[in-house]
């Protein structure tokens, strides 16, 4: 039973819950509530979601939005609201969070949006390059407001800037980087291994308060890298230098969340045990692993339902990145189920993770310990 004094219901929502979301939307149309939908999983299949709505916001909402709530207060709501043009909402014109109507106390961290979109075309990505093909920054001192917004409300806040790829304008964000070091806040975010790359970066993160990056690795072979990064195969282009990069990245002090995708098409049984021993040769602080999983539209769900390897058409509730609904190509469905609750339980044993957090405090002391002596 929901409340059902509104004039208007506005939902969105992961693919995994979008049958859940349906239902709720079912619900509030039949009171003759008007109910608009939108997100990703939505601008993919607006006819789909259609079917339980009033109203489909298609795209980024931030420029069809202020209309569609004109045309209800109007009684023109229209079925449909497609960004036009496409890619052209500037971040600069992101209105805050409101972030005073949330309980803080019920949350260990902040989120601020920093970028949209990201410069790699991964097969498997259903995130924001799905709604701009543009990468898009969000001016410095936009960023700064809303980070002072948080503090206002949370004595020492921990912010996750969710952005898909963050440092990909490496001027852009040494700036930003510069301005945030005056605000002692402590954050975390998702990037590439390219990071590496940059020691003035790697200082600037850490001076600023990063205390961990993300980042996919996707495979600790070569041959699960194949072509899954469409544009130039970056990925399996930089996959030489992971074990390197992991080790300069966190002598900085910055832990390393890895993420490995389990089931890619060149893996075989032998990739849950390659992935132990990669995080224990490399010490990875953190590890976050996942089940191959086609979200809708993606190339790779095209690629694969082309293929008749998709088990379930529009099993959207097992799109999750733990349940299996395709077939993997060298090893069957059963096998990537068991080894993946196998490696959990490896990696997330806790001795395990107790082991890799001490050597990374001490390898970290060690570091500070020789370039006192330099």
């Amino acid at each position: 039973q929901f409340p059902i004094d509104y004039d208007m219901v506005c939902l969105s929502t992961f693919s995994a819950q979008i049958y859940e979301a349906y239902e709720i939307a079912d619900y509030y149309e039949a009171l003759g509530v008007r109910v608009v939908m939108g997100g990703l999983h939505v601008s993919m299949l607006p006819a789909e979601a259609k079917a339980h709505c009033s109203s489909v916001v298609v795209g980024e909402a931030e420029m069809t939005w202020p209309k569609l709530v004109q045309d209800f207060r109007e009684g023109k709501l229209k079925e449909y609201y497609y960004q036009n043009p496409r890619d052209e909402f500037d971040l600069a014109f992101a209105p805050i969070p409101r972030y005073e109507i949330l309980d803080m106390s019920k949350y260990n961290r902040m989120t601020v949006q920093i970028s949209r979109g990201c410069p790699h075309r991964c097969d498997f990505c259903a995130s924001s390059i799905l709604l701009t093909k543009k990468y898009k920054i969000k001016p410095i001192e936009k960023v700064i407001t809303e980070i002072r917004r948080i503090k206002e409300l949370q004595e020492k806040p921990f912010v996750e800037f969710v952005d898909d790829n963050s440092f990909v304008l490496r001027k852009h964000y040494k700036d930003l980087l510069r301005a945030l070091k005056a605000e002692k806040i402590r954050w975390f975010t998702e990037c590439d291994i390219s990071i590496a790359e940059d020691d003035e970066l790697l200082h600037l993160m850490r001076e600023s308060g990063c205390r961990q990056v993300l980042i996919g690795l996707e495979s600790p072979s070569i041959d699960g890298l194949e072509q899954i990064e469409q544009r130039r195969n970056w990925k399996q282009k930089q996959f030489l230098r992971y074990e390197q990069a992991i080790q300069k990245i966190q002598s900085f002090g910055i832990t390393v969340n890895g993420c490995f995708i389990l089931g890619l098409d060149g893996h075989t049984q032998k990739v849950f045990e390659d992935v132990y021993k990669f995080i224990e040769r490399t010490g990875l602080y953190e590890v976050q692993i996942t089940v191959l999983t086609a979200f809708p539209e993606t190339p790779l769900y095209r690629r694969l339902k082309q293929e008749g390897r998709i088990l379930e058409d529009k099993a959207w509730h097992k799109c999750t990145l733990f349940d299996v609904n395709y077939k993997p190509k060298q090893m069957s469905v059963r096998d990537l189920e068991k080894g993946f609750l196998w490696l959990t339980g490896q990696v997330y044993n806790k001795e395990f993770i107790k082991d890799r957090q001490k050597r990374f405090f001490r390898n970290l002391r060690s570091q500070r310990y020789l370039q006192a002596i330099q």
